[in-house]
């Protein structure tokens, strides 16, 4: 079997069994909608490729996700977008700080926090999560399986239900674009 043909097989069966998890994908999106509709916003974060797929999710809040679906922009925030305010809370604080740090001086009670990591134990993530909690904020994780930290200390947890680390990053983006789409139809936000 050639490469490509397990990538095939391992992600088949990874989006096979995400339906698995539609509970709290419901809670999450709900989570998003209910914040929006109170004048709050979603922060977001991930480090790599999970920082990819954040700042994915903050562009098609922002944005838009179907051409053919106008609707007013949804406020949303990459918190690693900020190369600046990145490197000098790293360079001051430690990296470890570099997300909880943003939190503390945006995040407000009933806004969103959400967190991507195939790992679910990124010291920054965790740290950030933990200011978000303690502000009153609800905290989605967008995670690979666990039990591991974030899976621990978030209010909502989308945990892949699978091993493979390239299949948890692709059903990530499989969850952004059905979160925002999912976000969309409870806002009524189409025009």
């Amino acid at each position: 079997m050639s490469v490509l043909a397990q990538r095939c097989t391992e992600l088949g069966d990874a989006l096979a069994r995400l339906t698995e998890i539609e509970p709290a994908f419901l809670a999450a999106a709900d989570a998003i909608a209910d914040a929006v509709r109170a004048g709050g916003k979603v922060l977001a974060a991930g480090n790599g490729g999970s920082a990819a797929e954040a700042q994915h999710l903050t562009a098609e809040m922002v944005g838009r996700l179907h051409p053919d679906r106008e609707r007013r922009a949804l406020p949303a925030v990459a918190l690693h977008a900020d190369s600046s305010t990145l490197t000098a809370v790293g360079n001051d604080y430690g990296y470890d700080q570099v997300f909880a740090r943003q939190v503390a001086a945006i995040g407000a009670p009933g806004d969103v926090l959400v967190v991507l990591s195939t790992s679910g134990r990124s010291p920054n993530l965790v740290a950030a999560v933990d200011v978000a909690n303690e502000r009153g904020l609800t905290t989605v994780g967008i995670l690979g399986r666990g039990p591991r930290p974030l899976h621990e200390r978030c209010s909502v947890v989308l945990a892949v239900p699978t091993d493979g680390l390239q299949a948890v990053q692709e059903c990530h983006l499989v969850l952004v674009h059905s979160l925002v789409e999912q976000v969309e139809d409870l806002l009524d936000a189409l025009d």
